[in-house]
């Protein structure tokens, strides 16, 4: 792969920057040559090619790549096991005129799945109820007495979402009573599956679609296109005025706060998902975009970074089906009662989030300081917030550059905790080994993520677990942190052009990162403290170039006390360039990842 040789000149002979990191190209000669041969081939600009190349791009593909078709991308949804079983049951219940339960999931991916699901069964003038559980009280997926209320109220079918793999006691209830349950999922799943009467998740491990990259509001995509075939072909005049294409804004809005790989049907999920929330067409979306103060067009970073966490601020420390519900709303004014709710729960988590992890960051430090740490990051408290540990595992992963787990144990001695990883080590695979060997009251997830529940006394075991079975994995990920750099550009070659050509490429994500670029040998003309942690700088270049970036909760670290203390010193920077819409104008900023002394 591209710019992977152990013997790798450092870029701009930056070996160790400010946060740590060895700067490095992202193309080796192999990779140069390639962006050559794409950039002559295909007709296409140098920096085009030269992000595909770096992206693993073949060139036979590269034309296609820039445009991404769900037509071309999108399988037939009968190659994932269960759909048409999933399919033919939800037709039988529009035909019968069944009351339908959706339960789902209180982070974002549950809440867009519970909510395209309704909007599907609310066309076909279904009655239906979105259910989803407490994150504190009743904790993730289906639980027996939920699915008794549920069935209590009328349901006949009950529609599990970004849950139910593993389910098995809280299915059984539901078979006991006589009521069919239809799991679709995305989520690492045991050998044994639940008892449900169709179960969609293409990482069951007897499912050849391919598709185990999606996250559940994809795969529930599939399903509902499985099932407008069908009713079509049944003869059900309603099944073509649904517009499932107008719905790719809530899987957009899923694909990229579940941080799944943005390749093949992802990719394509969110270039057209994201056209369809320009148009701000769902009132939820367009509600919470206005509360978040997107400027502009509807990016990736909107959708992940402003409207996401606003969504998820409800099922962490608020009403889980906030969300949701208000993903399923057309009344704009009821939208707007639902965000301003959302926007005043995400400042008091934003707040109850700051003082954990001062907490959380000072336990970590004291576990890195010697340097040999552990293989992942454990920090716990009695009386976290158990609805906000996953922010802080993210943010532990940020800083240290590792696993980490947050656990917030309640007065019984049982912790909540959530778990971020990075890539190269399947940290749900390693929950899921951890709930067999007994290690866990339960858990699950996937690659990147994981929960888990665990007795305060099994916790140094559990600690011992983590380094027995990931020690050798995380020392081969991280015995060299690089920053891998696409290509440097001057303050005055930071372009509205260049940055319309980079995003012809795009969206960028898990799987498909953003460009980086550097900016070599520039002057530190101003730089302060703006917002929450944030420090906003100028770089003047030799030619009267400047360049405006913002280096995102930076102020506290090493790098954010050399960028304060350095006004007019020459530094070497680097990060993405996008461009900002500020009361009505376009500018080029660059959001700074890494920065070092330019000698």
């Amino acid at each position: 792969m591209a710019g992977s040789s152990a013997s790798e000149r450092a870029f701009l002979g930056v070996e160790q920057s400010l946060s740590g990191q060895k700067w490095i190209a992202r193309l080796d000669l192999a990779g140069e040559n390639k962006a050559i041969s794409i950039a002559q081939t295909k007709g296409l600009p140098d920096v085009i090619a030269r992000v595909l190349a770096g992206r693993d791009v073949a060139m036979g593909d590269a034309v296609a790549f820039l445009d991404p078709t769900i037509k071309s991308l999108m399988p037939d949804p009968s190659s994932l096991t269960d759909c048409d079983k999933a399919a033919a049951r939800i037709a039988a219940a529009i035909a019968r005129g069944e009351r339908v339960a959706v339960f789902g999931d209180y982070d974002v991916d549950g809440a867009t799945s519970s909510a395209l699901m309704q909007r599907f069964l609310r066309h076909f003038d279904l009655q239906s109820e979105i259910y989803i559980p407490d994150r504190i009280f009743e904790g993730y997926g289906p639980n027996p007495t939920a699915i008794g209320e549920l069935i209590d109220r009328g349901a006949k079918l009950i529609i599990t979402v970004d849950c139910g793999s593993t389910s098995h006691e809280s299915l059984e209830e539901a078979a006991r009573r006589g009521v069919d349950v239809v799991v679709i999922d995305h989520h690492q799943v045991a050998s044994e599956l639940p008892r449900a009467h169709a179960l969609v998740n293409p990482n069951r491990e007897d499912d050849l679609s391919g598709l185990g990259h999606l996250c559940a509001c994809g795969v529930v995509f599939m399903v509902l296109a499985g099932t407008l075939r069908l009713l079509r072909q049944k003869g059900d005049a309603r099944a073509a005025s649904f517009d499932l294409l107008a719905c790719l804004d809530l899987v957009a809005l899923a694909t990229v706060c579940d941080v799944v790989p943005l390749k093949g049907l992802n990719r394509a999920f969110v270039v057209k998902g994201l056209l369809a929330a320009r148009t701000l067409g769902n009132a939820g979306l367009a509600a919470l975009a206005q509360r978040a103060g997107v400027n502009g067009p509807v990016t990736p970073y909107h959708l992940g970074y402003l409207i996401g966490p606003r969504i998820n601020a409800g099922g962490r420390i608020g009403d889980a089906a906030l969300g949701s519900r208000l993903l399923t709303l057309d009344d704009p004014a009821e939208a707007e009662v639902i965000a301003e709710r959302l926007e005043q729960l995400n400042r008091e988590r934003q707040a109850i989030e700051a003082a954990m992890l001062a907490e959380a960051d000072a336990e970590a430090a004291v576990e890195m300081a010697s340097g040999a740490g552990p293989a992942i990051i454990v920090t716990e408290r009695d009386g976290w917030h158990p609805g906000v540990v996953g922010l802080l595992a993210a943010r532990l992963k940020e800083r240290y550059r590792q696993p980490a787990f947050a656990i917030a144990f309640d007065g019984n001695g049982k912790g909540t905790g959530s778990g971020r990883s990075v890539p190269g080590l399947d940290i749900g695979r390693l929950v899921r080994k951890a709930v067999e060997t007994g290690l866990l009251v339960k858990g699950g997830g996937h690659a990147m993520a994981a929960g888990i529940t665990v007795e305060k006394a099994r916790l140094g075991e559990l600690r011992a677990f983590f380094e027995e079975n990931a020690a050798d994995t995380v020392a081969g990920l991280t015995a060299a942190h690089r920053l891998k750099i696409d290509g440097a550009i001057s303050a005055s070659g930071a372009t509205l052009d260049l940055i319309d050509m980079i995003e012809r490429a795009g969206p960028y994500g898990a799987g498909h990162p953003q460009p980086v670029f550097a900016v070599p040998a520039h002057t530190l003309s101003d730089a302060r403290v703006v917002g929450e942690n944030h420090i906003k700088l100028t770089l003047s270049g030799a030619d009267g170039g400047k360049l405006n970036g913002i280096a995102f909760r930076a102020a506290d670290t090493e790098m954010g006390a050399a960028l304060l203390g350095g006004r007019g010193t020459m530094f070497h920077v680097a990060g993405t360039i996008s461009a900002d819409h500020w009361q009505g104008v376009r500018r080029v900023q660059m959001r700074v990842v890494d920065a070092a002394f330019a000698r």
